[in-house]
């Protein structure tokens, strides 16, 4: 009897298949939107099945620790490492190309300093001339991620994390939503142009609003966003399917279309008026305010010190945060992700350079920011000439990211970049934020080894000439003697 059931079962899942398969063979020989369906029906479709699958096959069986992009296995495992706690120490030789164009290597010192010789880390003051200065408490922190590109348990495991490490947090610019404030966090409210959380009905600067945000003691600075290394010269981006009741109510947009930024702060069309808008920020903040920007010349920060010279610096930026092109956790067009804005060695050795040639290198303090999770680019950032790091896709990867790349499809499978409950049940905020400051203090405690090796007691002390970069024909020269007019600091 039973056999006669399986025969059965079996009979009937084989009718079942040549059905379905019939069916598919009809719907692909009559649709017209694809040609490989139309012309091979039922196997065409596995074209598309392997390409999906392509990616996360490469990523798990083929490429090697070295190979992926935009952040190898390598990088990712030492994120992961370091947010769990483990030991980050490898055997057997580095699996990096040590030899490869453009590579940078810090120069070791014959007699590093001792443990009780290490010096104590002094960030520096933000804005010292505000009524109410910024003293950070680190120098890697956390980038730009706003309620909405993030879901609500990841800024809540931000915010918790980034009080257990001492590190700011920064809101993004989707204003300030219940969960920056889980916990007494150092904040940055970053102000993009739509304005969200401080903007008028016809788009313009509430200025009650900015006064009232000012107001709270943990909004530390204010920040104002030109431009990010994602889609630069684009306004920020987000998609009608991830806007919830609660993030319309915390931007102050509605429900069921997606919110597009200009793509520019409609009053500012020039330096002059630039500095103007941030003169009145810091006059009704008192705290200091600064600019994002991705750079691909000198001309802004020439433009900026012109301008100030006709103005007066009460306008002039306290800090400004240099974002890559290669920076990249907004959703953004691939035309403008691949093409536009300098990466961030670069950019950031034009603008520290800039500022020191203009006389303002004293006054405002650079944050570098663009694809920085491992204590070599923290590093090298620093001796290039960042007073400041931050991060965003470290702290991504801290908070579980497997690097899916489905940021800006709402079904990103580790919790972090969805609205869907489901999928954000998985995300434990209270255990995300541990690994957030286990992530932070092993940054940190990696920079200060790279910092004692090449002789300094702290990365504070970190300059190029502490750095050579590989050449063409194999040989290095000094980072230093690259870019002579580039002391640091």
């Amino acid at each position: 009897m039973s056999f006669d059931l399986v025969n059965t079962a079996l009979a009937l899942l084989i009718i079942v298949a040549m059905a379905v398969t019939v069916i598919m063979f009809l719907l692909d020989v009559t649709q017209h939107d694809d040609a490989i369906r139309r012309n091979y029906p039922v196997i065409g479709r596995f074209r598309g099945l392997f390409t999906t699958l392509g990616e996360f096959f490469r990523q798990y069986f083929f490429a090697m620790d070295r190979e992926e992009l935009p952040f190898n296995r390598a990088e990712r495992e030492w994120v992961d490492h370091a947010s769990e706690g483990k030991k980050n120490t490898v055997a057997f030789g580095s699996t990096k190309q040590m030899t490869a164009v453009g590579n940078a290597i810090f120069v070791n010192a014959p007699f590093p300093p001792l443990e009780h010789e290490y010096g104590d880390i002094m960030p520096k003051v933000i804005g010292p001339s505000a009524r109410e200065p910024y003293q950070p408490k680190s120098l890697f922190n956390i980038s730009g991620m706003s309620y909405g590109a993030l879901s609500a348990p990841a800024i809540r495991a931000l915010s918790l994390g980034a009080a257990k490490a001492g590190c700011w947090l920064n809101t993004g610019e989707g204003a300030l939503a219940p969960m920056h404030e889980a916990a007494d966090c150092d904040i940055i409210y970053q102000i993009g142009t739509a304005k969200y959380g401080v903007q008028t009905e016809d788009g313009g600067m509430d200025w009650d609003k900015l006064r009232a945000l000012a107001e709270k003691p943990n909004i530390k600075m204010f920040e104002l966003k030109l431009a990010q290394g994602a889609k630069p010269g684009k306004g920020g981006i987000l998609p009608a399917r991830k806007i919830t009741p609660e993030i319309a109510e915390v931007r102050g947009i509605q429900m069921g279309q997606a919110s597009i930024s200009p793509n520019r702060h409609p009053e500012v069309g020039n330096t002059d008026e630039l500095l103007e808008l941030l003169a009145k920020m810091k006059e009704v903040t008192g705290k200091p305010v600064g600019i994002k920007i991705v750079v691909s010349g000198t001309a802004f920060i020439d433009q900026l010190a012109l301008s100030a010279g006709r103005l007066g610096a009460a306008g002039l930026p306290d800090f400004i945060s240099v974002d890559g092109g290669d920076g990249g956790t907004g959703a953004s067009p691939m035309p403008l992700m691949d093409n536009v804005g300098l990466p961030l060695r670069e950019a950031l050795i034009l603008a520290v350079d800039a500022l020191k040639r203009r006389g303002l290198r004293e006054q405002i303090r650079v944050i570098a920011s663009g694809k920085l999770v491992t204590p070599y680019g923290v590093a090298l950032a620093l001796a290039t000439g960042a007073d400041f790091v931050v991060s965003a896709r470290g702290f991504m990867f801290a908070l579980g990211c497997i690097q899916a790349m489905k940021c800006n499809k709402n079904t990103c499978p580790t919790g972090i970049t969805t609205h869907n409950k489901r999928l954000q049940s998985g995300l434990d905020p209270d255990d995300k934020a541990e690994r957030v400051a286990s992530y932070v203090e092993n940054v940190c405690h990696d920079i200060e080894t790279i910092a004692h090796s090449c002789g300094v007691p702290n990365p504070q002390d970190l300059a190029r000439q502490h750095v050579r970069i590989i050449q063409p024909d194999g040989t290095s020269r000094s980072f230093a003697d690259l870019y002579r007019d580039s002391e640091f600091r």
